[in-house]
């Protein structure tokens, strides 16, 4: 399918384009030998992508092949997109599970949840939604750990206590400290397998996918929408530490990502004896990586000559690359995780219902992620089956994440959903390649530990491109809506409102909900602090209840967009089939049945219509 994909898509660009010499001929010998797409870099393969496609210039579908190379530097800026985000996870739970001082624990955690996050990656692109999805800690795992943690049986005790006034001697003191720490995440271990259960459930019992039949683009748009909007506040914080460099960044990206999409760089390969040039667009293809790295750059020269501020109570003091080389003289040269490495995890009621509140934030977010990164990568909206297994699939993850012992769970990442329309890179593999190298990664403590240096305002001026195409993805699904009704209108206003308003206030007014159950106060504090929760509640419920013909909230055109998957996107229902065992699961109905599996008789009727 991908080879016959592949020569038609050639044929195009000989026509339109025309080829040289060179490039016919290493696409000739490609098109014989499939092992030739990968391996070796070639001309058509990319020339081929550039063929003006619905889906915004895809370079790879999510189908394609990437070459080895080319899998491994784009997964490489996956890694370095997620890697702010999962490691900002382990270094906000540093100071309530008493390790703030701890080099060495702060370390093992980071390794941990990289692992994790790369294990999890890798479950969720080969036998979840099968989207080009990466995986990794959520924070909305981190309000309801913080919650428990500040329980007063786990507060830290007084650091200023003398162990010499106690008779503790310095052996049994390294025994305390690594307890200290250890009991507590144990206790957040406990309570984050017993909540997953509940996200596997879900899956894997079709709730998920039932729900979707009610679901349109006014209850999926203000959830997308809001997963952007909503992490403005991180964007601005990380930004304000220096907002010419951050400016910097973003002037970058852009420069590289639309500026100079379109410019090729001559590259020299080595084939059949003699050295070939062809044309490569290396600027489109890594936009993220250079825009970061030329700012990145830049915080090192200005570092070195000494003229960003040295006092942290100075205004530009954060675009430093220097603050945190501590980090990476104490991170271990090697570190292998494994279950269990902190004890066996406890299990308390509070903490579950707590967490379970997290689990379904994290649920929904998970949902609008999976619609924006099929639209991104070529691919069909994802069908019932493929929702359902990958909400089941992230269970697993977080149960994994549990037994790891990495303080949090795992979700998918909004921000290297958006470098997908940056980059325009869909394939599946590219995000195969990532998790594998988060998991290489993560066994090397000092290499992981340089990427700490990497200034904050370079990291928002990121997020500033990132999370808004992400927003702009959202609204994207309003082209299927009449825009011109009231009752829309209405909606969509009220909802995306609504999403940015109510976090906010009970962000502000904690005490005010007190229901005299410690549990039920958690609960809904949790959920009315999800602006992507909230955003699609709202949504969801007047779509629904307020009336409304089919045409009018965009449900027919949305459908038809759904069933017309060969015109509308680069593939079909097909990427969404389990690998290796789709003819197995054609040849026995009671397994078709199973709400996380693919049904023959459905994709025959999604064809036809």
């Amino acid at each position: 399918m991908h080879l016959i994909q592949q020569d038609q898509k050639l044929d195009t660009v000989f026509k339109n384009q025309g080829a040289t010499g060179s490039t016919f001929e290493l696409s000739a010998d490609s098109s014989r030998d499939p092992e030739k797409i990968i391996a070796e870099p070639q001309s058509d393969s990319l020339e081929e992508g550039l063929d003006p496609s619905p889906e915004g210039n895809l370079i790879y579908s999510i189908s394609d092949r990437p070459p080895w190379y080319l899998c491994i530097l784009l997964g490489f800026q996956h890694y370095i997109l997620a890697f702010g985000g999962i490691l900002a996870i382990p270094l906000i739970l540093a100071e309530p599970l008493c390790i703030k001082e701890n080099n060495a624990a702060k370390s093992q955690l980071i390794s941990t949840i990289f692992f994790v996050s790369g294990l999890c990656t890798l479950l969720q692109t080969t036998l979840g939604t099968r989207l080009p999805i990466l995986q990794g800690g959520t924070f909305t795992f981190i309000t309801p750990t913080l919650a428990i943690l500040a329980l007063p049986k786990w507060r830290c005790p007084d650091s200023s206590a003398d162990p010499q006034v106690n008779g503790t001697d310095p052996a049994s003191l390294l025994v305390n400290e690594d307890e200290l720490w250890k009991v507590r995440i144990r206790e957040i271990q406990g309570a984050i397998l017993v909540a997953s259960l509940l996200q596997l459930v879900l899956g894997l019992s079709g709730l998920v996918g039932l729900v979707l039949k009610f679901i349109g683009p006014l209850a999926i748009a203000p959830t997308i929408n809001l997963i952007g909007l909503s992490l403005f506040i991180q964007a601005g914080q990380k930004s304000g530490a220096h907002w010419g460099i951050a400016a910097l960044t973003v002037c970058l990206i852009f420069l590289f990502s639309q500026y100079l999409s379109k410019v090729n760089l001559p590259l020299i390969a080595y084939k059949d004896k003699k050295w070939k040039v062809f044309q490569y667009p290396l600027f489109k293809l890594f936009s993220a990586l250079f825009g970061m790295c030329g700012a990145w750059l830049l915080c090192f020269l200005l570092t070195y000559f000494n003229a960003l501020p040295s006092s942290p109570s100075e205004y530009g003091y954060k675009a430093r690359t220097d603050i945190n080389l501590s980090a990476v003289k104490s991170a271990a040269w090697f570190y292998l995780p494994y279950p269990g490495q902190w004890g066996v995890p406890t299990v308390s009621v509070s903490s579950v219902l707590g967490m379970m509140a997290g689990v379904l934030a994290s649920t929904m977010e998970s949902i609008g992620d999976y619609y924006a990164c099929a639209r991104l990568s070529g691919a069909p909206p994802p069908p019932t089956h493929a929702i359902n297994r990958g909400i089941a699939v992230e269970g697993v993850g977080c149960i994994l994440a549990a037994l790891w012992g990495s303080g949090n769970g795992t979700t998918s990442y909004s921000q290297n959903i958006a470098a997908l329309g940056i980059t325009r890179v869909g394939s599946r593999l590219v995000l195969q390649t990532a998790g594998l190298l988060m998991i290489i990664l993560g066994l090397f403590g000092k290499f992981s530990a340089v990427f700490i240096t990497i200034p904050e305002p370079v990291i928002g001026g990121m997020f500033l491109v990132m999370f808004g195409m992400v927003a702009a993805v959202g609204i994207s699904n309003l082209q299927y809506v009449d825009l011109n009704s009231s009752r829309n209108l209405l909606i969509l206003g009220f909802s995306t409102f609504s999403g940015l308003v109510l976090p906010t206030w009970f962000h502000s007014n904690p005490g005010m909900i007190n229901t005299g159950v410690k549990e039920l106060d958690q609960l809904i504090m949790i959920l009315f602090t999800t602006h992507m929760f909230i955003g699609g509640f709202f949504g969801f419920v007047l779509d629904n209840t307020i009336p409304g013909t089919e045409e009018e909230r965009g449900i027919k055109c949305w459908r038809k967009a759904v069933h017309k998957g060969p015109q509308m996107h680069t593939t079909d229902d097909s990427c969404y089939n389990l690998p290796f065992c789709t003819n197995f699961i054609a040849k026995f109905r009671l397994l078709q049945r199973l709400p996380f599996l693919p049904s023959t008789a459905t994709q025959e009727l999604r064809t036809q219509m």
